[in-house]
């Protein structure tokens, strides 16, 4: 297999990044959430996203320079607090799920989480659904 490469995001990652949000929470959701549709709207949020400024940070995940997952982090959103860091999104297209994808995009969040001096972080996932809590 072709090696898993990591590198910041980019504002022209935003078409792969929406689409593979979209094809993750479709596949992995399933009947636990509302089915979601790739629009310009979704494709302009990540794209502003993407670019924020610190303490906002986000990677894309490459396959043979194709993007196939991404993550980000920042401050805490809920509960608000400076002091806690929090993993906003992690995704992986689902034709690459089990494959290494996310485990180096958690390295690498890992990894910028003790970088931005956060004691500790938090991820917010359904309660009903397994894979989010492995």
């Amino acid at each position: 297999m072709t090696p898993i490469q990591i590198r910041i995001a980019r504002a022209e990652d935003g078409p792969d990044v929406s689409r593979i949000y979209i094809d993750s929470w479709n596949k992995g959701f399933g009947s636990l959430m509302r089915h979601r549709e790739f629009t310009t709207r979704n494709v302009d949020r990540w794209t502003r996203d993407l670019v924020a400024p610190v303490p906002y940070h986000w990677w894309v995940a490459l396959i043979d320079d194709a993007v196939v997952g991404f993550a980000g982090i920042g401050t805490s959103r809920d509960p608000v607090d400076p002091n806690l860091g929090e993993l906003d999104t992690i995704a992986v297209d689902p034709n690459h799920w089990r494959v290494g994808v996310g485990s180096a995009l958690m390295s690498t969040v890992l990894e910028q989480l003790r970088k931005d001096s956060y004691p500790e972080a938090i991820l917010w996932t359904l309660e009903n659904y397994p894979r989010g809590q492995q």
